[in-house]
């Protein structure tokens, strides 16, 4: 059998897919993007995580079939976080993005929305949340219209999701829907906030690896950690690979 899929409650509550590896993983979030784009009638947008598991499902959706039928023209790209660092340097996440997706679909400088991190975190925060405004075209979240088609998350060693860490002042955020993570190391941070990543239409969290199940094991446990506190709007995913699972 290569998938087991159930409804969880609890810390892991949704819709939970367990992969027989990494591969097929990626596979699968890739399709269920593609489906989530199809399935969406006018303009669509799309959160995107960094990392390096979130990396072959780019990959993947730059290739056929998936390049072939994606609604290229419709889709407006995001990023739940960056990294305050030049936008080609190794460690930001637009240029993960841009390498191993952006560069190799039809895409328009208008469809992309990077974060501007690099300018300093106050900066990047307050910019962001000004182009997610524009985007969206208020200056509040409304509780019934998601800013967001899609979001994928992806889940750190140590709970963190976005730029969401461990005793991070943006764990308090209520309002603003991006916030500076000073805290963020080696260097700071950008990162939307719970009510940012919360207004997604649907949210998955794509994980992968054994290093990653500890920390699984404790959110099944009801350890509070940043990740047990993303509660979407819509539907929430979670797709880990056998190695990953709990």
């Amino acid at each position: 059998m290569t998938a087991a899929v159930a409804q969880t409650p609890g810390p892991l509550a949704g819709r939970c897919v367990i992969l027989a590896d990494a591969e097929l993983l990626a596979r699968h979030a890739a399709a269920w993007l593609l489906n989530r784009a199809l399935g969406t009638p006018g303009r669509i947008a799309v959160c995107l995580a960094g990392g390096e598991t979130p990396r072959p499902v780019y990959s993947l959706l730059a290739q056929s079939p998936y390049r072939d039928c994606f609604p290229w023209d419709r889709v407006h790209w995001f990023w739940g976080d960056e990294r305050c660092v030049p936008p080609d340097h190794p460690r930001s996440n637009y240029a993960m993005v841009r390498a191993a997706l952006l560069d190799r679909i039809p895409v328009s400088a208008a469809q992309i929305h990077a974060i501007p991190a690099a300018e300093g975190a106050a900066h990047g925060a307050a910019a962001y949340q000004a182009e997610l405004q524009r985007f969206y075209g208020a200056d509040a979240l409304a509780p019934g219209r998601p800013l967001f088609t899609a979001t994928l998350l992806g889940v750190g060693l140590d709970g963190h999701t976005a730029s969401l860490f461990p005793g991070a002042a943006a764990l308090r955020e209520t309002v603003h829907w991006t916030a500076a993570v000073p805290e963020g190391t080696p260097e700071p941070r950008v990162t939307l906030t719970y009510p940012a990543l919360n207004s997604s239409a649907a949210l998955a969290f794509v994980v992968s690896g054994a290093a990653k199940r500890p920390v699984l094991q404790r959110l099944v446990r009801g350890d509070d950690m940043p990740v047990a506190h993303v509660h979407p709007f819509g539907r929430l995913n979670w797709f880990l690979d056998r190695d990953a699972a709990p």
